[in-house]
């Protein structure tokens, strides 16, 4: 009797292993617009938090001053009234989540108001953050602008909150701020 060897290779062929390629690299682009989008999310709920803190923590400050004088970032920053996570490793400055500057500071000429300014923020992060419902106790105005600082729209006094109105020409820009008015 003889005996045959049989030699029986059992694998993959090239387009299956193709096919399996083609399956991760879809669900890996799908994972990571997923998380950007997660990101994106995160840091707007984020800059939310920080903003409302510290407009509750300025106002705590000053519930018995007449005005806001000696109101700035620095102030600010010093005085522990921003979160931690805002303040900058000089102890003077404070940042968005978004990486951008906040300017904090006393306006009005004799000090009965004070400003937020967040810069550095995306047509996304600027339109949901113009147009979230930020109340009216206290706001005056909310301003939105180019970095380059030519006022594209301000708006309020009553009309909360800022809604995108068909031809409204902010938050277009790459980069833009917003300021928020508060008494």
């Amino acid at each position: 009797m003889t005996i045959l060897n049989r030699n029986d290779q059992g694998g993959r062929s090239m387009v299956e292993m193709l096919g399996v390629l083609a399956i991760i690299g879809v669900l890996s682009v799908g994972g990571i617009s997923g998380y950007s989008k997660a990101m994106a999310k995160y840091k707007l709920t984020k800059v939310q938090d920080q903003i409302t803190m510290l407009l509750m923590n300025i106002r705590t400050a000053y519930a018995t001053s007449p005005s806001y004088t000696g109101l700035s970032a620095a102030s600010v920053a010093s005085y522990n009234l921003a979160p931690t996570e805002m303040v900058g490793a000089d102890k003077a400055s404070l940042y968005s989540a978004f990486g951008g500057a906040v300017d904090v500071a006393f306006t009005g000429a004799s000090a009965t108001y004070f400003y937020i300014t967040l810069h550095n923020l995306g047509k996304e992060a600027c339109r949901t953050l113009a147009t979230s419902d930020w109340g009216a106790d206290g706001l005056v105005s909310i301003s939105v602008s180019e970095e380059s600082s030519t006022t594209l729209h301000t708006h309020l006094t009553g009309n909360l909150p800022i809604s995108l109105q068909s031809g409204a020409s902010y938050c277009n820009n790459e980069v833009s701020k917003i300021t928020w008015t508060y008494y």
